[in-house]
């Protein structure tokens, strides 16, 4: 009796045993025919993050240039060739075409627009010449000084100023490093020609010796 109470409780004991292990998942022989929507998703990372197929790519932006003068440089000039800067002082006549010509010296940055005009300061006018000429290495500007072409008040029998700036800045802007500074250094004579007058008849009469 003691016996077949032991046989007994040895087979309980294989059977639990037995019921504890984790029994094997049998394979699904129809997993390769599922659509790709139902296979279970790999979860596994390769530790970075690749761009989809087809996508693009943003490219950086260049960096903006920017110019840079050194400011113990001293502002652009104006070198006058015609007239000459070593002729004496220049007159011409009213109705005439008047030539300007120049030059540009330690100029850095270059100013897009020129404006050239002349002033007189006898009768506070100013006459337009040139307005938002595009920049040359060498400037000129051709004066038609007929009294319809001036537009503005008469040419007097005056002197006048020549002006050459850049058109983007007032006349009377403070010169910085490398860039033009307002030329006013050129002074000329305008003139009207007087009409002829006959002298006929009115010379003084000489005493008889």
């Amino acid at each position: 009796m003691a016996m077949a109470t032991i046989s007994t409780a040895l087979r309980w004991s294989d059977i639990s045993a037995a019921g504890s292990r984790e029994l094997p998942t049998p394979a699904d022989d129809n997993a390769a025919d599922r659509p790709e929507s139902t296979r279970p998703a790999d979860t596994k990372s390769s530790g970075s993050t690749k761009a989809a197929k087809g996508g693009t790519t943003k490219a950086k932006e260049p960096a903006t240039k920017t110019s840079s003068v050194d400011p113990r440089l001293g502002p652009g000039e104006i070198v006058m060739i015609t007239p000459a800067p070593i002729a004496q002082a220049s007159y011409y006549k009213v109705g005439d075409y008047v030539t300007f010509a120049w030059n540009y010296t330690s100029l850095v940055i270059e100013p897009a627009k020129i404006d050239v005009f002349v002033t007189c300061q006898a009768n506070s006018a100013s006459y337009a010449i040139s307005n938002n000429a595009s920049f040359e290495p060498t400037g000129s500007v051709v004066w038609d000084t007929k009294p319809e072409a001036s537009g503005t008040a008469p040419l007097l029998t005056e002197t006048y100023t020549l002006i050459i700036h850049d058109a983007s800045k007032d006349v009377t802007s403070v010169p910085q490093a490398g860039r033009l500074r307002t030329y006013d250094q050129l002074r000329f004579g305008m003139y009207k020609p007087q009409p002829y007058k006959s002298l006929k008849g009115k010379l003084p009469l000489l005493p008889n010796r």
